[in-house]
């Protein structure tokens, strides 16, 4: 049974980082894409990033510049390098991993921007 499990989250700074972290494990299979969602107080949840298996890399507007996912050493890890922190970026962040038209997801960190 896959499980995911994400780590990082925390309070930070305007204009501060922080860097998430997702490991998918319980699988032999490579996860084809993995990234990132958040869901602030009141809204729907939104993609923040994502990398697929061959490095392919998508964004919201809203972090590009500003945020970096990149895929970890290991197989089926993934993090999310967040810097110049707005407090528009609070929210729990997802990490979601796909084996094609799977999707599974981990419990959720908080992120909170805030002075």
């Amino acid at each position: 049974q896959v499980q995911v499990a994400e780590s990082g989250g925390g309070l930070a700074q305007p204009g501060g980082s922080l860097t998430l972290s997702c490991s998918a494990s319980g699988t032999t299979f490579n996860m084809v894409r993995m990234g990132w969602y958040r869901q602030a107080p009141g809204k729907e949840r939104e993609l923040v990033a994502s990398i697929t298996y061959d490095e392919s890399t998508n964004y919201a507007d809203s972090v590009k510049a500003r945020f970096t996912i990149s895929r970890g050493t290991k197989k089926n890890t993934v993090n999310l390098q967040m810097n110049s922190l707005e407090p528009e970026d609070t929210a729990v962040y997802y990490c979601n991993a796909r084996y094609f038209h799977t999707d599974y997801w981990g419990q959720g960190t908080q992120v909170t921007v805030s002075s």
